[in-house]
């Protein structure tokens, strides 16, 4: 990874929508920032573009959503297929990670703070702050191989 990698975005890939956080390696926490609406599957890339000027990331990281037993699914080769595109429209790094049970550990984050009982995902997506769980999965990984 190297001294150099200092702050990443995250993105929790979906077909309607895109959970974006922000990360960095010094302290390994990520922060949910927001979620971006996509039309199956495809974001409005200037938004994406937009937050990559503002964040100025040196990494972007893209939940792959695999099966329970790890193998790969429809939507995890949609979300290698976004990884792909970001990296070919922005030409940053792009890692992909297991993010299996980011939603679940999400909407059960949500429920245990209070904030989120099932019927109110809509009034508080569960999406930018799965991408943070996610992203500091990523992170967490990135400190072990120091």
């Amino acid at each position: 990874m190297g001294a150099s990698l200092q702050r990443v975005l995250g993105f929790d890939y979906g077909t309607r929508q895109i959970g974006v956080a922000v990360g960095q390696t010094l302290t390994g926490h990520a922060n949910p920032l927001k979620e971006l609406r996509a039309r199956d599957g495809i974001p409005d890339w200037d938004q994406i573009g937009t937050l990559l000027k503002e964040w100025q990331p040196d990494a972007l990281i893209v939940g792959l959503p695999l099966n329970m037993d790890g193998s790969p699914s429809e939507m995890s080769a949609r979300a290698e297929k976004f990884a792909r595109r970001l990296h070919g429209r922005f030409q940053l790094p792009v890692h992909c990670v297991d993010e299996r049970l980011s939603t679940f550990e999400a909407k059960q984050t949500l429920r245990d703070s209070g904030r989120g009982a099932p019927a109110s995902y809509r009034d508080n997506p569960v999406d930018s702050l799965a991408a943070a769980l996610l992203l500091e999965t990523w992170l967490a990984g990135q400190k072990e191989k120091e």
